[in-house]
């Protein structure tokens, strides 16, 4: 019995979502563009589908469709929003624009019996969702009735029992509905039939298989950061072919505070694991020198990185593949059908993929995984939860905490006034409710006060976000004892800082980052 999920993207910012949701059932989902998915509908074997929103207008005529056939193959559908309208118009229905439109909180008012309510919602009852539509849907295919409405939408959850098509107006997937990812599992589980067994001890079992498959008696390369990701790589690939792997740490100087000792220790003496440990932090810093524009910094460390990394792997030699972090939502960027700013964002959390030259097949086992289910399985490995549990950290380091030039002296500075920061925050028990918490070197000084001298310093900003899936964050309420307790510890302990501020800006998505 197939045991997977197709997931159609029509441009939602939340599509993502979906399949997080479907994941946390124990299923396995995939999610491809809409203008893709006749390729791959017959071959990926789905139990089910689900079409996802997005932002077009179904009444216009030239706007994402999903491919008519799907319609007639016997599966199973659920439409959410878009997926809704466009489900409803291709089959016969009319989706109409109208003044009325729902964005935000709202209700829905359960009028019949539904299998996608089962053990959620009953008849009568009014449920909180989260709406975004302008259009909605006016009438309504053969077959198909009325089971849920909402004020701004009368169709607000339409079912055809018959065939297991589902519609809804508002989004499931999103924390604002309560119960949507109870009523995402039950279309999976009860109407699709999935078994709900997909887990991260299966994945590993399988991925081992598989990568040694691929490689065979071949030796793997991997560029080691000390992050979730390539950690979690290093150690799944050692696991599945020992001492076919060799991992280069290119330390640049502007990791975090005691970071390079760390990863050395764990990976070269814990796993056992061939480990090239390049210092190359007077070459980077020395690079940095003088360059303000934080596009540039990146840039410049992305460069060196590759040049170091490359060099490096020529000293090992005979290595016929690369080994990678590659992550679900990088997948699904890179074929995503609408245009938008994920190159830029890409670039100020990144340093740059590696070039064509180096000539070596990728193994990339993470690629179906999000950033939750890698912690799941570096903790599967066995993986030390200083590892597994940290707060991201991209690849330029502390150059984009540091605005404006970069020397040592201020990344000394930086690194000290963090790692206190964080250690507050971990003698608080607060490091894994916080998404993200990191110290900022702002470009000013300031004059103060410090026992009988006047001093002229650098003022430190502290950052700390919450997060429920990395796309959004808002920034974390520190009680006014705790921030007071760190400012103190920071200016006594870490000299060239002589003010501390703290940010509680809110940041839409893309901006967890400082610069």
């Amino acid at each position: 019995m197939n045991d997977k999920i197709l997931i159609l993207d029509f441009g939602s910012q939340v599509t993502q979502l979906i399949a997080r949701r479907v994941r946390e059932a124990g299923v396995y989902c995939e999610i491809v563009p809409f203008n893709k998915a006749d390729e791959i509908i017959d071959s990926f074997g789905a139990a089910g589908v689900i079409l996802g929103g997005g932002p077009a207008s179904v009444t216009h005529e030239d706007t994402p469709r999903a491919p008519k056939r799907l319609f007639e193959m016997g599966l199973p559908i659920l439409g959410i929003c878009y997926g809704q309208q466009t489900m409803v118009a291709q089959m016969g229905g009319s989706v109409t624009s109208s003044d009325h439109q729902e964005f935000g909180r709202a209700f829905v008012d359960v009028k019949e019996p539904c299998a996608l309510f089962d053990g959620v919602w009953n008849v009568g009852d009014r449920e909180q969702v989260w709406m975004s539509h302008g259009d909605h849907v006016d009438r309504l295919p053969e077959g198909f009735k009325v089971v849920a409405t909402s004020e701004g939408a009368p169709f607000a959850v339409v079912a055809n029992d018959e065939k297991r098509f589902y519609g809804v107006q508002f989004h499931p997937e999103v924390v604002h509905t309560p119960h949507g990812a109870q009523l995402i599992q039950n279309f999976v589980k009860k109407i699709c039939g999935c078994s709900g067994e997909w887990t991260m001890a299966s994945f590993r079992e399988t991925k081992i298989k598989e990568i040694r498959e691929q490689v065979g008696d071949k030796k793997v390369i991997c560029g080691l950061s000390g992050g979730v990701d390539s950690s979690v790589v290093a150690v799944l690939i050692h696991e599945a072919i020992g001492d076919q792997l060799t991992c280069v740490y290119v330390d640049h100087g502007l990791m975090r505070q005691g970071e390079s000792d760390q990863v050395v220790n764990l990976f070269r003496e814990h796993y056992n694991i061939n480990l090239v440990h390049k210092d190359a932090s007077e070459l980077f810093l020395g690079a940095l020198a003088g360059i303000s524009d934080p596009e540039t910094k990146r840039k410049t460390i992305g460069k060196l990185f590759i040049d170091v990394f490359e060099e490096e792997a020529k000293k090992v030699g005979g290595a016929d593949f690369l080994a990678q972090g590659t992550l679900y939502p990088d997948v699904i960027e890179s074929v995503s059908f609408i245009g938008g700013p994920s190159v830029t964002i890409k670039s100020h959390h990144n340093v740059g993929g590696l070039p064509e030259r180096m000539n070596m097949a990728l193994v990339e086992p993470l690629r179906e995984l999000f950033k939750d289910e890698v912690r799941a399985l570096g903790r599967e490995l066995g993986l030390h939860e200083d590892f597994v549990g940290r707060h991201p950290f991209p690849g330029p380091g502390l150059a984009i905490r540091i605005p404006g030039e970069i020397t040592r002296e201020k990344a000394d500075i930086l690194r000290k006034a963090d790692a206190i920061y964080l250690e507050e925050i971990r003698n608080a028990g607060l490091y894994d409710t916080i998404w993200q918490a990191f110290a900022v070197l702002l470009p000013v000084k300031t004059v103060g006060v410090m026992g009988d001298a006047r001093t002229y310093d650098h003022v430190c900003a502290l950052r700390a976000v919450t997060s429920t899936d990395g796309m959004t964050a808002d920034y974390y309420p520190f009680p006014h004892d705790f921030l007071g307790r760190v400012a103190t510890r920071i200016i006594n302990e870490v000299r060239g800082v002589n003010r501390i501020v703290y940010d509680i800006t809110s940041k839409p998505p893309g901006t967890i980052e400082w610069e």
